[in-house]
């Protein structure tokens, strides 16, 4: 009654529900499609090196009847490797006017391209006698990466009811450890990692591109992209209607509709501006130390360096690959493991306790990296710090972030903090750095735990932090405190 005479409708109650099937199939066929090649292209060239440089070498003394030095060698493989974390950096850039424009799925359907096109060009490449073939390709694939980074996590978050957002936000992480495992699966030697089968290895990349291209078209947009940023209820309910297996849509509905109020009061933002608002200082400060945390934690130093640690435990230089591979079953098998427990633990306990088993395997690995010449026994430990390791990572600072990023920010800021955090991260793959002991501390003080609540309820524990008012709280003040009195208008810079 007290509701009625309020003029306030009573809330609607939520109806939550388990997987649906079609949400289910297009969660795969955008996840396999972006995030399992992201993953693939990422691995695919570090077992195989040798084999590559021999190409570059073979290809270079055709041509001039003389075999590269090494510096020239050393420059053309730096290139190889290091154009697909900048062609991920110009994707990135690109990738908010993507995603606005032709929507989160239409962006990831011409984002296949940036996969196809490589794909048949390194796999001519020998037949060609080109190995420069093989590095532009690597651009475009990074390019491809860079957009795929973005819009494959606010495609699935936004895809997600509240209840299975964590599950969802998890499986671009689950993916891309996919497509690293069996990229190592197939760079074996005994299988494609050979003179013979490069060429196929590398074209492979194209396959899930294909498959995507194929499916993706016959799942629905983002709903909150057709109804929030395109106005379109009709095809907004209609998405949901598909992806929730029922009709009792109104709480998500309505949640939708009080996010359109707020981005229409707040305003369509861009890089710049986002950057300036004070109301998100602190949300943009926590995807950036997030995006640092899981790029510069020390992941890619263990992985340089695992091939030495094995060969100091006596693992022979033939079999360390096969290490290799069981290290990635760890990384599949813990990541999984986290999907599962996101939704029931939270994101802060997965990050904390992720973080922890890193900081833990570090300082042991560091005391048997010191000791071991002098008690051998200890170089098995180092394997197993190791493993426990990337367990550690893959259990919080690699697949939390993804869902994190696109929780805290509405639709109208969440185009431009997406280009800033894919920015970021595929920059810091160009340096890659050592442990940075802030990124727990900072989550247990900063961060709020974002399972179970709308991404309006989120944005409010953020404003409180912020010492911000939003703006419906402002129009509630103005309608309390009667019709205000005119002032001149007030430009500001933004």
């Amino acid at each position: 009654m007290e509701n009625k005479e309020a003029g306030t409708p009573p809330p609607i109650p939520s109806r939550e529900r388990g997987l649906q099937p079609t949400l289910l199939l297009a969660t795969l066929s955008a996840a396999f499609g972006s995030a399992f090649q992201y993953g693939y292209n990422l691995a695919v060239v570090n077992t195989p090196h040798k084999v590559f440089k021999s190409f570059y070498n073979e290809t270079y003394f055709e041509r001039h009847a003389t075999f590269m030095d090494g510096k020239l060698m050393l420059l053309l493989w730096s290139c190889t490797v290091s154009m697909f974390p900048l062609g991920g950096l110009l994707g990135s850039l690109v990738v908010g006017l993507l995603v606005d424009s032709c929507g989160r799925k239409g962006t990831l359907l011409i984002n296949n391209i940036f996969a196809i096109v490589p794909a048949i060009l390194m796999g001519v490449s020998k037949v060609a006698k080109a190995f420069e073939l093989v590095i532009f390709s690597r651009v475009v694939l990074g390019v491809c990466a860079g957009i795929s980074y973005s819009a494959l996590p606010m495609y699935l978050g936004e895809l997600a009811p509240k209840n299975l957002r964590g599950l969802l936000g998890t499986m671009t992480e689950v993916f891309v450890i996919v497509g690293v495992f069996l990229a190592q699966i197939f760079s074996l030697q005994g299988i494609l990692g050979n003179p013979e089968g490069w060429p196929v290895l590398l074209a492979l990349t194209g396959v899930p591109a294909l498959l995507q291209l194929l499916t993706l078209p016959f799942f629905p947009e983002s709903p909150r992209y057709s109804l929030i940023q395109k106005g379109d209820e009709a095809t907004a309910r209609q998405a949901l209607r598909r992806l929730r297996g029922h009709m009792d849509l109104e709480a998500e509905v309505e949640d939708m509709r009080v996010e359109a109020r707020a981005e229409r009061a707040e305003g369509h933002l861009s890089v710049l501006r986002l950057c300036a608002l004070r109301s998100l200082r602190w949300q943009l400060l926590s995807i950036m130390v997030l995006m640092a945390g899981q790029q510069l934690s020390g992941i890619n130093a263990i992985n340089y360096y695992a091939d030495t640690i094995y060969a100091s435990a006596g693992v022979e230089a033939a079999h360390s690959q096969y290490v290799t591979v069981g290290s990635g079953m760890v990384n599949i098998v813990m990541t999984v493991t986290s999907a599962v427990l996101v939704e029931r633990l939270g994101r802060r306990r997965l990050l904390l306790a992720g973080y922890g088993i890193c900081g833990s395997a570090c300082l042991v690995l560091t005391v048997v990296l010191l000791f071991q010449n002098k008690v051998s026994e200890l170089s098995y430990l180092g394997i197993i710090c190791v493993f426990a390791y990337i367990a550690g990572h893959s259990t919080g600072p690699s697949p939390v972030p993804s869902v994190v990023r696109t929780e805290i920010f509405l639709q109208s800021s969440r185009r431009a903090a997406f280009m800033v955090d894919g920015a970021g991260a595929l920059a810091h793959q160009l340096h890659r750095g050592l442990p940075v002991p802030i990124h727990p501390v900072y989550i247990y003080m900063v961060i709020p735990e974002t399972k179970g609540k709308t991404f309006v309820e989120i944005n409010c524990i953020f404003a409180k932090r912020n010492r911000v008012k939003l703006a419906e709280e402002k129009k509630e003040e103005t309608i309390d405190a009667g019709p205000p009195t005119p002032s001149p208008a007030k430009e500001t810079s933004f």
